[in-house]
């Protein structure tokens, strides 16, 4: 029969902080924070969480296409209130970070409900061949802090006044 001592606590404790120090270490590296910032972003898009759209966003984001944090923001909610069950699939995905920069690139796919709105977004967006690219960049000291600066498909034309 095993005792209760300070020592098997102390160890069990011990045991304890080094697993989770394990788990945080790999939790925080550069890449695998880009691959979940990107995939927490397509979630709050689904959901239509603007909040937490918005929380992703640097304040100096900036688009291909000429949109700002602002114009984004706008131009995501009045689209994609109407994509009834959005569903933004993600193929081929490529995760790229070092120190406070990183990349994700990967082909969208989009499924909705249909209606004219999903319809032309699919239509716009499915197609594609090229991959859209996700820039981040690291805010601060924690490893955790991501923000998306700059997304970009050279194969996706906007039309002036489109969104």
């Amino acid at each position: 029969m095993i005792r209760p001592a300070f020592s098997n606590g102390f160890y069990a404790g011990a045991l304890a902080a080094l697993i989770l120090g394990i788990y945080l270490f790999q939790l925080w590296q550069p890449e695998r924070q880009v691959h979940l910032h990107s995939t927490h972003l397509a979630t709050a898009l689904e959901e239509n969480d603007w909040a937490e759209v918005a929380s992703f966003l640097a304040a100096d984001y900036h688009d291909q296409w000429g949109h700002d944090r602002a114009t984004v923001l706008t131009n995501l909610r009045q689209v994609l209130h109407y994509a009834r069950n959005l569903r933004i699939e993600a193929q081929r995905t490529i995760t790229i970070a070092n120190g406070r920069e990183g990349s994700w690139s990967s082909r969208i796919a989009i499924a909705a409900n249909d209606n004219e709105v999903a319809a032309m977004i699919k239509a716009r967006i499915n197609v594609l061949e090229e991959p859209f690219e996700l820039s981040w960049r690291r805010e601060s000291w924690k490893p955790w802090d991501w923000k998306l600066v700059r997304v970009s498909n050279p194969a996706l034309e906007l039309p002036s006044g489109m969104f």
